[in-house]
């Protein structure tokens, strides 16, 4: 079996864009840990550059290890190139700057990861971007009403976190394209297992790789994928960054040199990447593509724990309402069906009917569960997102996204289930006894 693009998800998880070692016959991918590459000639050292073939030249632009994690991620994705970088920020900040400048405007929905809403907010506002952020996701006419004619691009979460609210992407992606721009979708939560973005009509995604794609919270990276299927020069005037020549790059013309499939990749490989540095390690890249080859068992196991978790919350008397949009009354349910029918991840959320100092005991009094900021471990993780990962936005901006003060924030791991719910009965003991020594 050779067609690599017939193989089934759980087969490219582990071998697409991977051969036995040609030197060395090794099995596994070595860890290329070199910073340079020795060029056969002056003749192909220029064609690398003029991006005539393309080829290895330094390892912050490119390194053979990195190569094979982006092509890895792209098949499951189902897309037709990708960029690996340092970090999931990274893949956010260079998705949008690499088609969106100052003075441009960019459309994002606002139920978003805390460190996207503050990077679109206020440092992309420094940068002369400006961010019309949809409150209401599921409406595709507040989608129609933030366009403007600098809008470059709209923006959203496949699930968000930390309210499990399941993006309509066909329904935000036909707004998108009825503009003139791309739907880039943060598909973190999800991982391609369970949701593939572009199969709905998106046209980039990412995903911070330090979560579910490596999974065992030991490495940092990011990665953009790129669906192929955006007609960038059909709209030369919108997106004069690919359509028009790069004078820091020789004049070269990015769709005509490389064609609208792969444009968007390569400038961001050969511009962004080459002028802001954010390199993934081949140590990193390495390191994630060992957790992608466990990939689909570990999200199965994600999914049947999270979806227990959750039904035991739903019905437990110290929590007043929990989000997880595989319970049949959440309102994304059908939503989810549509788009997640092997399930909708790992992260949940539940408000403790004792409110804030409540759910302060139930976090500290946790053994099992990590307090930590992530998710996507195979260890069961908890936090308090009101006072971490959403505490710079204002308490309107956190409502919006989700988060209010009494929220608790699982990203459940894989150890067995019995333990995983005794240890939070531990701390709805917890929380019970601070609420009821408030009332003494």
């Amino acid at each position: 079996m050779t067609d690599q693009q017939n193989w089934q998800f759980e087969t490219k998880q582990i071998h697409a864009g991977q051969q036995p070692d040609p030197s060395t016959g090794a099995r596994a991918l070595p860890i290329h840990q070199t910073t340079a590459f020795v060029f056969d000639s002056t003749e192909q050292a220029a064609n690398r550059f003029a991006l005539a073939e393309l080829g290895p030249i330094y390892t912050r632009i490119t390194n053979p290890t990195q190569a094979v994690a982006e092509e890895r991620i792209a098949a499951l994705e189902g897309g037709v190139a990708a960029l690996f970088l340092a970090s999931g920020q990274a893949a956010s900040t260079y998705s949008v700057l690499n088609i969106a400048n100052a003075g441009d405007h960019i459309v994002s929905s606002s139920s978003i990861y805390g460190g996207t809403y503050n990077l679109f907010k206020f440092s992309l506002a420094k940068l002369g971007i400006e961010v019309t952020f949809v409150e209401d996701q599921d409406d595709p006419a507040a989608w129609q009403r933030a366009v403007r004619p600098n809008t470059k691009l709209f923006f959203a979460e496949s699930i968000a976190n930390p309210r499990s609210n399941v993006l309509d992407i066909r329904a935000v992606a036909d707004v998108a394209h009825e503009n003139g721009v791309p739907l880039i979708i943060d598909n973190t939560v999800a991982s391609p297992y369970l949701v593939r973005p572009l199969e709905h009509g998106a046209d980039i995604v990412l995903h911070s790789a330090t979560k579910f794609l490596g999974g065992h919270g030991t490495t940092l990276g990011g990665v953009i994928v790129d669906g192929g299927s955006f007609p960038w020069s059909e709209h030369a005037d919108r997106f004069p960054g690919l359509n028009t020549p790069d004078d820091s790059y020789n004049g070269v013309v990015y769709t005509a040199a490389v064609g609208d499939a792969i444009a968007f990749i390569i400038k961001a490989r050969v511009q962004l990447l080459r002028d802001l540095g954010s390199a993934i390690a081949p140590q990193s890249a390495w390191q994630i593509l060992q957790g992608i080859e466990t990939l689909s068992l570990r999200m199965e196991r994600h999914v049947q724990n999270a979806q227990e978790v959750a039904e035991w919350l739903d019905s437990h008397a110290d929590v007043a309402s929990v989000s997880y949009s595989g319970l049949p009354t959440s309102p994304w349910y059908a939503v989810a069906n549509t788009y997640a029918p092997k399930g909708v991840g790992a992260v949940l959320s539940f408000e403790l009917k004792g409110g804030v100092d409540a759910g302060k005991a139930f976090v500290d009094s946790l053994q099992l569960f990590s307090h930590v900021a992530n998710i996507g471990d195979v260890r069961s993780l908890v936090i308090h997102p009101a006072s971490t990962t959403h505490s710079q936005l204002t308490p309107e901006q956190q409502l919006t996204a989700g988060v209010t003060p009494g929220l608790v924030r699982l990203s459940v791991g894989l150890e067995h289930i019995d333990d995983i719910k005794a240890d939070l009965e531990a701390g709805f003991a917890a929380a019970r006894a601070v609420v009821a020594a408030a009332r003494v």
